[in-house]
């Protein structure tokens, strides 16, 4: 399972192979089942939920053997109906995010020199195919990685980062008007034809991370970690995670009562940063200058919210990250495994 959206403490849906869905709406202690008609041989890589009745499902593979394709529920996951599917040679879809309630954006490989760009704004009812003029123009082989689904990232009103690798460079994309124009910043984070940018997140409008590394070398003790302070327009490697190896997803944890205003900033007493992969997760309250290992469990994607995360791994793995203590004397995280 690489799919996470964790709505409130509470409820969770997670995408996972075989065309199945997942949902708690009691923090954990049941979960709900749903097999996607006609979905069996689909991989949903990333997944949005919006409440416990409306969620979009992502499903990653390539459109010549329809595996790219969309799924939407208002039913609470019941019933799905398919709102996106393309059989144009090479798109392979990586993620999607949403702004509000209705305007999203989907992310795939590149066709054409370009990357590829779905829109839409019903809430992801309909999608439309970004023009290929409004599109971020690719390296060869430049792609992103559909590991965690957080290698695309909408956030504020309007601003949309992309996470590349997979060529000479790993590139930050970044659009502050939906989508409709683009800059492009190179990072220094190793990249290549297995390595590059795999998660992205912000915590203010200026400040954020971005988590990556090699999937073929996953132990590796390479630097895995990049940050920005001026909003993704340059990127500077910081220590590595703890323990060491590819991230794929990084993730926020805050307390409920913390300071939370746009551009203001959380207090270090008041959040983490919580970096996953298949080698551990590493957690840091001094954003991202020192890690500690969280644990040795392997998982793909994390999300929270508020201060209760879920946790999504291979062969069915979940696990529930909540009780933690950031006090000066007192630090601690526990992992729960589902």
């Amino acid at each position: 399972m690489r799919a996470v959206h964790t709505l409130t403490p509470s409820t969770c849906w997670i995408g996972g192979s075989g065309g199945t869905i997942l949902k708690t709406t009691n923090g954990g202690k049941r979960w709900s089942t749903f097999k996607v008609p006609g979905a069996d041989s689909l991989d949903f890589r990333d997944i949005h939920a919006f409440n416990r009745e409306v969620a979009v499902a992502m499903s990653a593979g390539t459109a010549e053997t329809d595996k790219a394709k969309i799924y939407r529920t208002e039913d609470g996951g019941k019933s799905w109906n398919l709102v996106y599917q393309t059989t144009q040679n090479g798109v392979f879809l990586d993620g999607i995010d949403f702004w509000d309630k209705n305007k999203g954006i989907c992310l795939g490989d590149p066709i054409d020199g370009h990357l590829y760009i779905l829109t839409t704004e019903d809430g992801g009812k309909s999608w439309q195919e970004l023009p290929l003029e409004k599109r971020p123009v690719a390296e060869p082989g430049e792609a992103s990685f559909a590991a965690s689904g957080t290698s695309i990232l909408a956030t504020g009103k309007g601003n949309v980062y992309i996470g590349t690798g997979g060529s000479k460079f790993a590139r930050v994309f970044r659009s502050e008007d939906y989508g409709r124009s683009w800059e492009v910043s190179a990072t220094p984070l190793a990249a290549g034809p297995t390595s590059g940018i795999f998660g992205l997140r912000f915590w203010t409008k200026k400040h954020g991370m971005a988590v990556g590394g090699d999937y073929k070398r996953t132990t590796d003790s390479t630097q895995n970690v990049l940050m920005t302070t001026d909003g993704g327009i340059t990127w500077k490697l910081t220590a590595m995670t703890k323990p060491t190896g590819l991230k794929e997803c990084v993730a926020l944890y805050h307390k409920t009562d913390a300071i939370w205003t746009g551009e203001t900033e959380l207090r270090a007493d008041d959040y983490a940063l919580i970096a996953t992969g298949p080698s551990g997760s590493s957690y840091s309250i001094d954003k991202g200058k020192s890690w500690r290992q969280l644990g040795i469990e392997g998982f793909h994607a994390v999300s929270f919210a508020a201060n209760v995360g879920y946790a999504v791994g291979a062969k069915g793995l979940v696990g529930k990250i909540e009780k933690v203590s950031m006090k000066k004397k007192r630090r601690r995280l526990q992992l729960i495994e589902e």
